[in-house]
Formats: structure tokens, C-alpha cells, sequence
């Protein structure tokens, strides 16, 4: 597996994680359309994708950055065939290596189905592992999302 940072998606690309994003958010975070899903890219500021990319070059994972309300975010997803191996990992610290801070949204519970009918699996303790710390206080609750803020901030080496 390797990574790779690209700002301009080919139309192939943007169709694979359309797809890779539809089969692995919770149902009412998916793009219905296609078109739809372009929208929602274009509409982010300063954006950057990852590929987690397996050995025939084929888009197993994707990371994004974009930038809002003077803040760097990120949203992150792994293909389920391949999750719990180390690539999620693997592909978080490529992310983090162009930041000193970024935040997230993380869905913390296991309420919600994803498009195959399975339960979603929340991905919190996997960000608390990875260095990242989880603001309860400030959450996002409405009739699509029910999430907690979660931020990395890259530690200071003191001398």
C-alpha cells in the first residue's frame, strides 16, 4: 500500500470515492448522485485528497482536508475489506505529516446503518489511538449527523 496526495481528481477518481464513501458512511451522510457529491467537493475550501492506493493503484482509502471558519478539517475512510490491518493508521499519518492541526467530526455510536444494511461501526476509539482528542462538549446534532468534535495538534519538541 501507498499513499498519495492529490489537489485535482480525475472523474474516475471522483467516482471511486463517491462509491467508497457511499458504501462506508452511515446511509444519510452518502451523495445520492453523482452530481450531488461534486457539489459537496466543490464546495470546500482548499481541499486535499490522500489515496491509500493497493498494489493495482486502486483507491482503498481516502483522506480530505479542507479548511472552514479559519480551522483545518478533515473526513477519512477506509475500505471495510481492510480496516483493522494498519492502513488506516498508515494513511492518518501521511494526513497529519502536512499539519500541526486538524479537526473532525466522529459519529460516537453505533446507531446508524450504513447502505449494505450493517451497522457503522464508530470510528472514535481508532482516532483516540491515533493521538487525537475528542471535545464531548462540542457535538453536532441534527437529523443527519450525531458526532463529537475530535482535534490533532502536532506535539511541540521541546529543548
Amino acid at each position: 500500500m501507498k499513499v498519495v496526495q492529490k489537489s485535482i481528481l480525475s472523474e474516475t477518481e471522483k467516482k471511486k470515492i463517491w462509491q467508497l464513501r457511499n458504501n462506508e458512511y452511515p446511509l444519510q451522510l452518502g451523495s445520492k448522485t453523482f452530481q450531488d457529491f461534486e457539489m459537496y467537493l466543490d464546495n470546500l475550501k482548499n481541499l486535499k485528497h490522500f489515496f491509500l492506493l493497493n498494489q493495482e493503484n486502486e483507491i482503498k482509502g481516502w483522506a480530505f482536508t479542507f479548511f472552514r471558519n479559519d480551522e483545518n478539517w478533515f473526513g477519512f475512510m477506509i475500505d471495510s475489506q481492510i480496516q483493522r490491518k494498519g492502513y488506516g493508521t498508515f494513511l492518518l499519518e501521511e494526513m497529519k505529516n502536512n499539519f500541526d492541526d486538524v479537526n473532525g467530526w466522529v459519529i460516537d455510536h453505533e446507531n446508524d446503518k450504513k447502505q449494505n444494511g450493517e451497522n457503522y461501526k464508530s470510528p472514535l476509539l481508532f482516532y483516540i489511538k491515533n493521538g487525537f482528542k475528542v471535545f464531548s462538549d462540542f457535538r453536532i446534532e441534527n437529523e443527519i449527523i450525531s458526532a463529537v468534535k475530535i482535534n490533532w495538534k502536532k506535539k511541540e519538541i521541546i529543548k
